[in-house]
């Protein structure tokens, strides 16, 4: 019997209670190595190594991850649905204007005021979802 060795990836997907295979591990590791890719841009990276893999298969890969809680889903307004791995925290995210560029941002340190809306509604509040539009540097740079 051939010795195997977990990679983070197999790791990571068994321990959301999924069965690992090859385009969910390619998927994984897509993730891992570009956050904040678009689908296509998932699927593009996975066929590098898996090149059988349909795009039907990233998208199923995806919700099925999505639902286990293994990624997180963003959405930023005009742009496609774009997928990461952080998920275990309640960070925020800057969006450029200009290039269309995602970067990560953390909450505000200590209590984080955006998870106490000014009226709850009866919502019992769990993670907040703000997204910062603006320029980058390169981009504000670039229209100096």
């Amino acid at each position: 019997m051939p010795v195997t060795h977990a990679t983070a990836a197999d790791i990571a997907i068994r321990g959301a209670g999924l069965r690992v295979t090859d385009s969910r591990r390619a998927v994984y590791d897509a993730l891992r190595d570009h956050p904040h890719a678009s689908a296509d841009e998932v699927h593009e990276r996975v066929r590098l190594h898996v090149d059988s893999t349909s795009m039907q298969s990233v998208y199923n890969a995806l919700g099925d991850f999505a639902a286990a809680g293994l990624v997180r889903r963003i959405e930023p307004a005009g742009h496609p649905m774009l997928f990461e791995l952080r998920v275990d925290d309640n960070h925020h995210h800057l969006v450029c204007t200009g290039c269309g560029a995602v970067q990560d941002v953390d909450c505000a340190v200590g209590h984080a005021p955006c998870l106490t809306p000014s009226d709850d509604r009866g919502f019992t509040i769990s993670v907040a979802e703000v997204t910062y539009w603006g320029l980058c540097s390169q981009c504000a740079t670039d229209r100096d």
